[in-house]
């Protein structure tokens, strides 16, 4: 008999564990019953933040071995560090080929890996198991994206032709965690956390309605990076001092800047275009999202910090910091955009809600650990661009075995 509702289990207790939790709350039909982290502590305040928020009774296990032998666990959200989901990955197959329990599919926040070699093996892993898989992309089902690729497909596309530019970009100060700065355990610097992003979102918006992104096919890469804000010595010492010293940007820096430039050719031949921009070095009111898509006679644009509510707070309003108003918020006075709700408008409600259906359904998700790969295959691709200063044919030679040099701690643009 099919199952009527999931139950999930998370592995990894951190920030992003507990958006997915909060956006559970517009999820049906699932509960989120376990956590598994490295630390126990935040373990079980993810665990208690499920229960006060009635999306279910999640309880602490000591191991992702232990969570899949529960026969309550249906699936699992792999949302642990980006250097431990192929470890994490293992674990499961390692839980299911020995009998321990059985599971309906598996999830993973992104990136899938951080170099193609990772992210072609966690989609080896998911195949033998015969699991559903699903890569957890949050912007592509972002209302404002869904909605205007649906408008502008139906109207403008309709009448005067596909659209041919896709701008995208994800702005902000910088992540929360002093493992996502360091370039050796995240794979990378701001072009491997964020533009994977960027770059799933414009494939998304040239795609038509129904179809599958691989009917567009990547020609050539040209990428950009460098390191414009944190290896001043002012910067680079906070990063030192937020780490305990383990963080150094003067010597093994990773970008927090980058820009890409795709080319596609779509089913008919039709070239369009992906531009996408990265930066940890942005200063404004928070995480910024910004999209535009261009075609012949129209036009569309999204930025998040362009909210419907906004607040203002004099100097003599001094309270802690917080991101109670927006993402990565860089001030509490002045004239502040607020995301009322950040977990819908960035689009984990809808995501976590596909997932949820797709695995009770038995069906694989649309987004999929297929296109976790493809992403890495086009920032790995953006990566061996800027290394070498020049556009790159897709796929490049020795694709499949690069590891950036910010990646291996040998990148660093002052000493070239």
């Amino acid at each position: 008999m099919a199952k009527k509702r999931l139950g999930v289990g998370f592995v990894g207790a951190g920030f992003i564990t507990r958006f997915h939790i909060r956006s559970w709350l517009g999820v049906r039909d699932a509960d989120v019953l376990g956590i598994v982290s490295r630390t126990e502590k935040k373990a079980e305040e993810a665990a208690a933040l499920a229960r006060e928020l009635s999306v279910g009774e999640a309880k602490v296990y000591k191991s992702i071995t232990d969570m899949v032998a529960d026969p309550s666990i249906d699936a699992i959200w792999i949302c642990a560090p980006n250097f431990c989901r192929l470890e994490n990955m293992e674990e499961i197959v390692q839980a299911l080929e020995t009998g321990k329990g059985e599971l309906l599919g598996v999830t993973c926040e992104k990136p899938l890996g951080r170099n193609v070699k990772e992210a072609k093996r966690m989609l080896e892993l998911v195949q033998k198991t015969g699991l559903l898989d699903g890569y957890l992309e949050d912007q592509i089902f972002a209302p404002t994206v869904v909605r205007g690729k649906e408008i502008i497909w139906t109207r403008g596309a309709a009448i005067s032709g596909r659209p041919y530019l896709a701008r995208a970009a994800e702005e902000h100060s910088g992540p929360h965690e002093p493992w996502f700065w360091e370039g050796e355990l995240q794979g990378g610097g701001v072009l491997n956390d964020m533009m994977c992003h960027s770059v799933e979102e414009a494939r998304f918006m040239l795609t038509p309605p129904g179809a599958d992104r691989s009917i567009l096919t990547p020609l050539k890469v040209t990428a950009y990076t460098s390191c414009l804000k944190w290896q001043h010595p002012h910067y680079a010492r906070i990063l030192a001092d937020n780490s305990g010293g383990k963080t150094d940007y003067i010597n093994r820096p990773a970008e927090d800047f980058a820009r890409s430039l795709i080319e596609y050719k779509d089913e008919k031949g039709i070239k369009v275009v992906v531009e996408t921009t990265t930066s940890w070095c942005y200063v404004g009111a928070g995480l910024r999202l910004s999209m535009e898509l261009l075609g012949p006679e129209y036009s569309l644009s999204i930025n998040t910090l362009d909210s419907g509510l906004k607040v203002f707070f004099s100097r003599n309003v001094r309270g802690k910091e917080g991101e109670d108003l927006v993402e990565k918020q860089n001030a509490e006075m002045g004239l502040m955009p607020v995301v009322s709700d950040e977990t819908v408008e960035y689009g984990y409600v809808a995501e976590n809600r596909h997932m949820v259906q797709s695995l009770l359904a038995r069906k694989r998700p649309e987004e999929n650990f297929s296109d976790g790969l493809k992403v890495t295959e086009l920032l790995m691709a953006a990566y061996m661009s800027a290394e070498q200063g020049k556009t790159v044919d897709f796929p490049p030679p020795g694709l499949e075995s690069f590891v950036p040099a910010v990646a291996r701690g040998e990148w660093n643009p002052k000493e070239a």
